[in-house]
């Protein structure tokens, strides 16, 4: 199998992440630089987290670093005003080979850095033109997320599908134990003295929320796909689909919002609350990724969760549930901007590796943001706590199977994913019928091999 379908997540990366490695903390010949920092993130769940550590580091060592985050499904956007500015980002995110060739003049080669020398996984890095455009900072993986303590009291009780988390191992059983917990919510309250309105949370269609379907749930179709055709559509430079799987993500689709208590027609309407919905015990499942640790163990936020709370289940698809592990992999890979000053491009590493290296700053990422980390630094006291990531791990010991980012290899991203939100919003709203189908067919199939041959036209 070729890297793209096989190095979201092996057994010998698991090994690689539970290596001791000698920790590169703040040594005697740790130098800052005497440049500015410009940090344009990634990642809105934790901009505070990322603020906070700017803050500390300026703090201690004088040097100004600036963090700003753009907004969710934006950054592209926010990336090219930025760049097109005099202060520009010093440090920003390139997480694929199709970034690396956008920005290709504007990507410092990491091959020797510290940050390169301390990978615990480089194959998650990406190069291009010969040199290492951007090396990933975690990796993630996304799935199921449960209330895992409301399921087991729903395996408890009198006539349920199942006697035991462990049964729900394929799209038919929990298909059949969503449809049950959905269809018994006032007897689950009674017994569990729980607040669930539904199975599933709603399934937002709003700009702030499609990506979980148009990116995330897309990717199923699209990697068993690639497996099917023995393709990596970024390496071959060759990926226009079929839509061999398209009836399976239907069904998928489908048993959310039939387990859901949300409006199917408002479902874009942008009021929609998934993590309020889960994280307040409304919900039981919710499609998501490991990132959303630090929000749902927030209590700013109001949820009263612990981490024994929470699990995560494939997002079985019904093509190979057996062997199906989660979603694992990363576009979150930090590039530093050659065009930046000598002076800011050192300042700019050395505060990574401070991020990275340091007590308080891997605190941060491990704790606070909830990251599971693709450094060799993150050993001992600092080895992940988020439960998703544990998870993932615990799959692939078992044998399973990750399945990769095939969404990584999307064309014209935007566009195309709009297309099929857009198909997705009327096939909802309309009842779910077969000539609305076709539509999202349409706009996945035709629309993705329309903006592929845009995207690769001499």
């Amino acid at each position: 199998m070729k890297k793209f379908l096989s190095i979201a997540m092996s057994a010998a990366m698991v090994a690689s992440m539970m290596t001791t490695a000698a920790v590169a903390d703040e040594a005697d010949d740790f130098d800052p630089g005497t440049g500015k920092v410009y940090y344009l993130n990634f990642k809105p769940e934790v901009d505070q987290q990322w603020q906070d550590l700017a803050a500390a580091y300026t703090e201690e060592y004088g040097v100004e670093v600036n963090v700003l985050t753009a907004a969710s499904g934006e950054y592209e956007t926010t990336l090219q005003s930025e760049m097109a500015k005099s202060n520009a980002p010093t440090i920003f995110n390139c997480g694929n080979t199709s970034g690396a060739e956008t920005w290709d003049d504007y990507t410092y080669d990491l091959t020797g850095t510290w940050l390169d020398e301390h990978s615990a996984n480089k194959e998650f890095n990406v190069s291009y033109n010969g040199k290492l455009s951007s090396v990933a900072y975690c990796y993630e993986s996304f799935g199921i997320i449960y209330n895992k303590t409301i399921l087991e009291g729903y395996c408890g009780m009198d006539n349920a599908v199942v006697s035991s988390i462990d049964e729900i191992n394929s799209f038919d059983k929990l298909l059949e134990v969503a449809t049950d917990i959905n269809s018994r919510i006032d007897e689950i309250n009674d017994e569990l003295g729980t607040e669930l309105t539904e199975a599933f949370v709603g399934s937002g269609l709003d700009s702030g929320n499609s990506w979980r379907y148009s990116g995330h749930l897309a990717n199923m179709p699209l990697y068993y796909e690639f497996v099917d055709d023995g393709i990596d559509p970024v390496t071959d430079g060759e990926a226009t689909i079929k839509g061999t799987y398209l009836d399976n993500f239907r069904k998928v689709w489908d048993m959310y919002v039939d387990t859901s208590a949300a409006d199917k027609a408002t479902l874009d309407s942008g009021t929609l609350s998934a993590a309020d919905e889960f994280g307040l015990g409304e919900a039981v499942f919710y499609q998501n990724g490991d990132w959303e640790y630090s929000t749902l163990m927030n209590e700013d936020n109001g949820y009263d969760l612990t981490a024994d709370d929470l699990g995560m289940m494939p997002i079985y698809f019904g093509v190979d549930d057996e062997n199906e592990g989660l979603c694992s992999g990363t576009e979150n890979c930090w590039a530093i901007n050659a065009k930046a000053s000598e002076e800011d491009i050192q300042s700019s590493l050395a505060f990574l590796q401070w991020v990275v290296s340091s007590d308080e700053g891997r605190k941060v990422t491990n704790e606070d943001m909830g990251l599971t980390m693709n450094f060799d630094t993150y050993t001992g006291d600092f080895a992940s706590v988020n439960p998703f990531g544990a998870a993932a791990q615990e799959l692939v010991a078992e044998g399973k199977t990750a399945v990769g980012w095939a969404f990584n290899a999307t064309p014209n991203v935007d566009t195309w994913r709009q297309g099929v939100v857009d198909a997705l919003i009327a096939y909802t709203a309309n009842g779910q019928t077969d000539e609305d189908w076709d539509g999202v067919v349409s706009a996945f199939v035709d629309g993705w091999n329309e903006q592929w041959e845009l995207a690769h036209a001499e």
